[in-house]
């Protein structure tokens, strides 16, 4: 059995968030929750929302037990992408690729 959360269309670059991503892959909710409180990233909070719905979904959802709640997959795909540019030197112009993420969590029963 597992419950799963996603959050999509996020505006951080999803090789930033596999960073914080492959911090959390296999802990234990209230340990990977902890870890992504503290750490210094504007994706480490929104991987913690995703992580907390996951895990509110297992409860109320599935009546899995939180105590052996572990986090076994996340992942970070790519969403779209919004271009943009930037005036350069001799009438020329610089691309902008302001790149967005899917975010997902999975969480599953501890045997």
């Amino acid at each position: 059995m597992e419950a799963r959360a996603v959050a999509k269309y996020i505006r951080v670059s999803p090789r930033k968030m596999r960073f914080v991503c492959d911090m959390v892959r296999g802990k234990q909710v209230d340990e990977a929750l902890a870890i992504l409180k503290f750490y210094p990233s504007k994706g480490a909070k929104i991987l913690e929302k995703v992580v907390k719905s996951a895990t509110a979904n297992a409860e109320n959802n599935f009546d899995m037990n939180r105590d052996k709640l572990f986090v076994s997959e996340v992942y970070a795909n790519q969403g779209p992408t919004l271009k943009r540019w930037r005036p350069r030197a001799k009438g020329s112009a610089y691309k902008i690729l302001k790149r967005s993420s899917h975010i997902g969590a999975v969480v599953k029963e501890r045997e």
